[in-house]
C-alpha cells in the first residue's frame, strides 16, 4: 500500500504549481466588452445634434422676435428725442388684440356680427411712441407719437394742440409750435375726428413730419408696436418714457 499522502500522489505539492492554471488551461480569453469603451459618435448622430440645436435656436427666435422687435430710426420726425440712426427695440405684445366676435360669426345667422376687439393689456395711450406701418406703403415703417384716441377731435392753431377743446401740453417739443399747411392738410380747415379704430399721431419736429396732419388718422391694426427701449448708440441707453399730461382731456 502506497503511503505517500496524497497531495504529492496528485502533484499539488510541486513547486510552482497553480490551482488556477489547471483550471484556466485550455481556455480562451473573453475579450473585453465594446460597451465599456468610449465610442466616438456616429456621423448620423452628430448630424441629429445639429439639426436638434438648430430648430431650438430657430423657435427661440421666432418667440422673441414675436414679443420684441428691433427697430432702426430714419429721419428728423422724432428729434430732438429720438434722432436718425438710433436702434431702439420695440415692444409687440403690449398691444397684443383680437376679434371676441370672430368665432361667433362661424355660426349659422351670425356672419354680420360687428368686430368686438380687446386688449389684454392695454390700447395705445396719449404720449406713447408707435412703430407702424405706414398706410400708404405698407412696405415702409414709422414712427412717431400719439396724440389723438378714437372718437377725440384735434384741432390745431396759434401753434397749439387742443384735444376735445382742451390745451394739451406738451413738454417733449420744447417750445416748438405745431401747424398744419393751408388746403394740404384736413386739420388747417378746422377740427379733425378721429376715426372709430384710430389714432391721430405726431412726430415730435413738427416742422419736419409726416403724419396724421398730411394723411389722416392711424388705423390701430397698422401699429407694429410700442417704442420701448433705446440700445444704440451707448449714450442714448435707456427706456423711450411716455409722458405725464398736466390735464388729460
Amino acid at each position: 500500500m502506497d503511503e505517500t499522502p496524497l497531495r504529492r500522489r496528485l502533484g499539488l505539492d510541486q513547486p510552482g504549481h497553480d490551482l488556477t492554471d489547471d483550471r484556466t488551461e485550455g481556455w480562451e480569453r473573453v475579450p473585453p466588452d465594446p460597451s465599456d469603451e468610449h465610442a466616438p459618435p456616429s456621423v448620423r448622430g452628430v448630424v441629429r445634434e445639429l439639426l436638434e440645436t438648430a430648430i431650438f435656436i430657430l423657435l427661440v427666435f421666432l418667440i422673441v422676435r414675436g414679443v420684441v422687435q428691433n427697430f432702426k430710426i430714419e429721419g428728423s420726425s422724432m428729434q430732438p428725442n429720438l434722432h436718425t440712426s438710433q436702434y431702439i427695440l420695440v415692444n409687440k405684445i403690449v398691444y397684443f388684440h383680437f376679434d371676441a366676435n370672430a368665432p361667433l360669426r362661424l355660426l349659422p345667422g351670425r356672419g354680420d356680427l360687428p368686430p368686438r376687439v380687446v386688449y389684454p393689456f392695454h390700447m395705445p395711450r396719449r404720449g406713447e411712441v408707435l412703430v407702424f406701418e405706414y398706410p400708404r406703403d405698407q412696405s415702409k415703417d414709422y414712427i412717431k407719437r400719439v396724440i389723438g384716441l378714437p372718437g377725440e377731435t384735434v384741432d390745431i392753431h396759434d401753434g397749439l394742440v387742443f384735444i376735445n377743446g382742451v390745451q394739451l401740453e406738451e413738454p417733449y417739443l420744447e417750445g416748438a409750435q405745431t401747424a398744419c399747411r393751408p388746403e394740404a392738410d384736413a386739420c388747417s380747415r378746422g377740427p379733425v375726428t378721429v376715426p372709430a379704430g384710430s389714432v391721430f399721431v405726431m412726430g415730435d419736429n413738427r416742422a419736419n413730419s409726416s403724419d396724421s396732419r398730411e394723411w389722416d388718422a392711424l388705423p390701430l391694426d397698422r401699429v407694429i408696436g410700442k417704442a420701448w427701449l433705446s440700445y444704440w448708440p451707448r449714450s442714448d441707453w435707456g427706456v423711450i418714457a411716455s409722458p405725464t399730461y398736466a390735464a388729460q382731456p
